[in-house]
């Protein structure tokens, strides 16, 4: 008799909820170590970056392991441990940028089944060569080399997580519930509001019909482009999607290479997502750097549509005019519009007070050069943490829905700008891809 085959996904609301507690629960447990340590006369500072380690460690197994919504809060939190206290950030910054897409890996029998159930049983006819480990595992599905047999083309082949729907909305649920308990793991980031987000387009993650769909409209728009590159998806089931293969340098990586390649990488990274909208009528929404390569040639390719929005008439022009005023200084016209695109209710805020409290944040877009750095995005997020009370400016701001998903890109990709330590001209790509801020 043979042992049953593990499962990807603990597919029990129970279960993953035990999983997830093994958080809030193991940083209890460390601290009442430490404090013992301490008392015992060992030096404070190596167990506190024992401990530290330790707890990163617990992170990265607890959240890998799990996959589903689990790992999606932690790929987010990778992207915004730039906003957080360096002493908070260090030990988790590695670990979380692995969850990028170095989960660990489903089974090859897994695989093998869910090609079988979405291509039939003759799925190995489709591909001339497939290669079973897989060059990528992340939160819903992993990715695997082949050669399609058609054309002989090195494709992609992501293959969906069994169960990753119901894991997901497990995660989610819980997640929120324990949103308080794990505070001290995120630096004070707003996680049950991020759930609540993720939560709302759970259908999207998972649907790789309307992901191929979303892919190839981007991939025939920009075909030939001298910066974007998207790669053409040849089949896409519920579970399973082919694309082209891709080699390149992972974004992430970047931040290693000279300033100017490095520099380069970033704005075309940041130009894609503003681009977007106007060049096929798509925001991609996911901006973590695990979405994005340098290829050899230099282009920056785009290589998940797992979250997307439709924006067939390119981003909102009041979004660009509402930023240009800002930055002029206007501020009664800036609040005009903020009320007006639902941003603020009447007679709530004071205008000079509003402007200066959102200076700041409209600082790279007034100067022709600006230099994006963890410090600054700390000193930003410092400010806001630090300031709220039931007066505050930012509690009376309101994120209106159609805005949701742009303002998860511009915080998203501020704070990879700032993770790359890049220098450029951000002020330009606004001019050139965001409707409205350009002066007529």
């Amino acid at each position: 008799m043979t042992d049953p085959e593990p499962r990807v996904l603990p597919e029990g609301a129970l279960g993953r909820t035990v999983r997830m507690l093994r958080l809030p629960l193991g940083a209890a447990t460390r601290a009442t170590v430490s404090t013992g340590r301490k008392l015992l006369g060992a030096d404070a500072a190596q167990v506190d970056q024992y401990m530290s380690r330790a707890a990163a460690d617990q992170l990265f197994a607890v959240l890998g392991e799990l996959k589903g919504g689990a790992m999606k809060v932690g790929q987010i939190l990778s992207t915004m441990e730039a906003m957080l206290p360096e002493e908070v950030a260090a030990p988790f910054r590695d670990r979380l940028q692995a969850l990028q897409d170095s989960a660990p890996p489903m089974p090859t029998s897994r695989v093998h089944a869910v090609l079988r159930a979405e291509l039939g049983p003759g799925w190995r006819s489709s591909f001339s060569e497939f290669e079973a480990r897989p060059a990528a595992a992340a939160s819903i599905g992993q990715v695997h080399r082949a050669r399609w047999a058609t054309s002989g083309r090195p494709v992609a082949v992501k293959v969906q997580y069994p169960g990753a729907d119901a894991a997901l909305r497990s995660d989610l649920r819980q997640l929120e519930r324990l949103a308080a308990a794990a505070s001290p793991l995120t630096g004070g980031i707003d996680v049950r509001s991020m759930v609540r987000e993720m939560t709302s387009r759970i259908g999207q993650e998972v649907d790789y019909v309307q992901e191929g769909a979303a892919q190839n409209q981007m991939a025939e728009a920009l075909a030939g482009h001298p910066r974007f590159t998207v790669p053409r998806v040849h089949l896409a089931t519920a579970r399973v999607l082919v694309s082209d293969w891709v080699d390149g340098t992972k974004l992430a990586a970047m931040a290693a290479r000279p300033p100017a390649e490095r520099n380069r990488a970033a704005l075309d990274y940041v130009s894609f997502l503003f681009a977007g909208p106007g060049l096929a009528g798509i925001l991609h929404a996911d901006p973590h750097p695990g979405n994005f390569l340098v290829t050899p040639d230099g282009r920056l390719a785009a290589i998940d549509f797992g979250l997307t929005a439709d924006f067939p008439g390119g981003l909102p022009t009041p979004m660009g005019e509402l930023i240009r005023r800002a930055v002029d200084g206007d501020a009664e016209a800036m609040l005009a519009g903020l009320v007006e695109e639902g941003f603020a209710q009447p007679g709530t805020l004071d205008a000079q007070a509003l402007l200066d409290y959102l200076n700041p944040f409209v600082e790279p877009a007034r100067v022709e050069e600006f230099s994006f750095s963890r410090e600054w995005t700390r000193e930003q997020f410092r400010r806001v943490q630090s300031s709220l009370s039931p007066d505050d400016i930012a509690l009376k701001l309101n994120i209106p829905p159609s805005y949701v998903m742009v303002y998860r890109v511009w915080l998203g990709g501020i704070a990879v700008l700032a993770q790359l330590d890049v220098t450029e001209n951000f002020a330009a790509v606004l001019r050139q891809y965001l409707p409205g801020f350009a002066r007529s």
